[in-house]
């Protein structure tokens, strides 16, 4: 449950802390005075989506902090484990949750949960858990056809909740099935138009046969080829001057000339051996040199005439393949990974067969877990609506009668299922859907029947009610009254009002009072007893807080509400 709420610049709200705790809190206030910013900062709380307009004029920041009393182990602590924070045990398996949230002027938003930082989406996963936010909004809600079957599918409970779950799950494997087979014959033509264009790819790639890097050999030969005579002019001249067989003398005689003498001087000077074993190692490089070169020359003169053609048609054919590929590389690849894509389009009608028998095993599956669903939510549309009729008994409504029917309708990820809320306000009326034929003030009365029933098969342990009370008065408003005050028996429950009938059953009554300073407005909040509260009532009733009647009028509805002073 809520422990306490505190906001700061919300609105016209300057500062204000609500001490909430269990049971029936009212909050109260004159129009304008701010009270559906205590609604806004708690869904701020909640993980909503930020809004700069919600920042009081002139200050830099919106903030809002709340504390919870929270199960010191479950699905609330879990979550805030998962988030990096922490909960702060108090005993008796409770903890307490701090959470805040803070939205600046530009709208820039930052949450956190149990003191870390957080993703404000963090806030919406532990709002599940923590409260239901219900205000005039949702009543226009429960006109939706989806709305209702939601209402029915909360309180199915998990029963309904397994069986929408298998049929979601069955809804995406046949969807997915009809879409595959769908896209296969839809473009058949184009698949088998791919086919005979990679098996004609194919065929040429296996015709040529290139190697890797084959391309970049050829390019290396062929330049060698076309330049065979200037090399072999070069390689004869350079292979002359080190080894010749003609009179000129060469390098390597010269180089045996030099180290002769000057192995013959070297008697007199030990300092000529370094260069004697020089010239002897440059004599043996000259002549290694000298056979490398001729080498080379026997390589020049085995190309045949006919060698640098081979090469260019060569060269012509891998360029050909390089051309349709991009590169040699992806014509490799391909013709590596090829033969299975073509296999896989070959087989296209072999699949047609397959997979048309797989949708028609899927669809079949699928009307299993869709009559599931639709039998599930069957009996529990009888069950909520007799709940609810008893319930609208209690709220003033003693004659009406809820009908809950689930007949076919479109397919969907949420089932085939049609939900409709009927309601005969009186005996012998033909039950008529809410969303048409309800007026606010019933509409507001049945949306709180519902919420109460559910209540009753959920874990949600706080309600809060942003004026649901709208066009009801009278008897009927001490009846809601009532029941949000058995409601709060079990559950805490939050309740923005204008009526004193209401007001009266809460066991905590806030008001939010405003006060005007020049140009700036600002809201406080402040719990009332006794006479304040009698005058606060009486001021709800009639607008006049020192009316002896209306303060009369006031204590008697706080008797009624055995909640008085």
């Amino acid at each position: 449950m809520i422990e306490q709420i505190t906001l700061r610049d919300l609105g016209v709200i300057a500062r204000a802390t609500l001490p909430i705790g269990p049971g029936f809190t009212a909050i109260t206030g004159e129009t304008g005075a701010g009270k559906t910013m205590v609604v806004t900062g708690l869904g701020l709380l909640m993980g909503a989506r930020s809004d700069a307009g919600t920042v009081r004029s002139g200050a830099d920041q919106a903030a809002v902090e709340g504390v919870w009393i929270v199960p010191a182990e479950g699905a609330v602590s879990d979550r805030v484990a998962d988030a990096g924070g922490e909960v702060e045990p108090i005993g008796d398996g409770r903890a307490e949750l701090y959470l805040a949230r803070t939205v600046t002027a530009e709208g820039r938003s930052r949450a956190s949960v149990g003191g870390r930082t957080a993703p404000a989406g963090v806030l919406a996963d532990l709002a599940e858990h923590l409260v239901v936010v219900h205000g005039q909004s949702d009543q226009l809600r429960l006109r939706s056809a989806a709305a209702q079957r939601d209402a029915l599918d909360r309180f199915g409970g998990e029963p309904i909740d397994g069986a929408l779950e298998q049929y979601r799950v069955d809804f995406e494997a046949a969807k997915t099935l009809a879409a595959e087979l769908d896209e296969l014959t839809t473009h058949r033509a184009d698949r088998a138009r791919e086919a005979e264009e990679l098996r004609a790819a194919l065929a040429e790639i296996e015709q040529v046969d290139p190697q890797p890097g084959e391309d970049v050999e050829l390019a290396r030969r062929a330049t060698r080829l076309a330049g065979a005579e200037e090399l072999r002019l070069a390689a004869t001249a350079a292979h002359e001057a080190l080894s010749s067989d003609g009179d000129a003398p060469d390098i390597v005689t010269l180089l045996a000339e030099a180290r002769r003498a000057l192995e013959r001087a070297a008697g007199s000077d030990a300092g000529l051996d370094v260069h004697v074993a020089t010239l002897e190692e440059l004599g043996y490089r000259a002549s290694d040199l000298a056979t490398d070169l001729s080498g080379y020359l026997a390589d020049l003169d085995e190309a045949g005439p006919h060698e640098l053609a081979a090469v260019e048609e060569r060269r012509a054919a891998v360029g050909a393949i390089v051309r349709a590929h991009g590169s040699l590389e992806a014509a490799l690849t391909l013709r590596a990974q090829g033969g299975l894509r073509l296999a896989e389009l070959d087989d296209d009608g072999d699949r047609v067969t397959r997979l048309a028998a797989e949708v028609v095993a899927a669809e079949a599956k699928l009307d299993e877990s869709a009559a599931r669903l639709t039998e599930a939510r069957t009996a529990a549309a009888g069950r909520l609506g007799a709940a609810v009729t008893e319930e609208l008994r209690a709220l003033a409504l003693p004659d009406a009668r809820v009908v809950v029917a689930v007949a076919p309708g479109a397919a969907s990820v949420a089932g085939r299922d049609e939900v409709t809320i009927l309601l005969a306000p009186h005996p012998g009326a033909e039950p008529r859907p809410v969303a048409k034929s309800a007026s606010g003030g019933e509409l507001s009365r049945v949306m709180l029947a519902i919420e109460v029933v559910i209540a009753g098969t959920g874990g949600v342990p706080t309600f809060v009610f942003d004026e649901i009370d709208a066009g009801i008065g009278g008897a009927a408003a001490i009846e809601v009254g009532r029941r949000l005050a058995a409601l709060a028996a079990s559950s805490q429950v939050i309740v923005v009002t204008h009526l004193a009938q209401v007001a009266a059953f809460a066991g905590n009554h806030l008001s939010v009072v405003k006060a005007s300073d020049g140009s700036v407005t600002a809201s406080s909040v402040r719990a009332l007893e006794g006479p304040e509260r009698e005058a606060e009532m009486a001021r709800l009733l009639s607008g006049l807080p020192d009316s002896p009647a209306a303060l009369e009028h006031a204590r008697e509805l706080l008797s009624l509400g055995g909640s008085a002073g």
